[in-house]
């Protein structure tokens, strides 16, 4: 697992209503290669809504659509 990949994963978040969702690993690299059993990841929409918590991302970067990395707290997260 690198910082910058992206995953496709089952979300099984009651706020979120696709059963599966692309998210970017942003956890520090550093942090990864270490016994932390978890990391860090923003989640990535369809979605875009122009907000300068959310950046641009697209087929340059291998996803199926242009989207969006939303970098604000998520509901789950709350």
């Amino acid at each position: 697992m690198k910082r910058g990949d992206f995953y496709r994963v089952h979300e099984g978040d009651k706020y979120d209503p696709k059963d599966y969702r692309v998210y970017l690993i942003v956890s520090r690299q550093v942090l990864i290669d270490t016994q932390f059993n978890s990391v860090i990841c923003a989640p990535v929409h369809t979605k875009y809504e122009d907000l300068p918590t959310q950046v641009d991302v697209g087929s340059d970067e291998g996803l199926k659509h242009d989207s969006a990395i939303y970098c604000e707290p998520q509901p789950s997260q709350l």
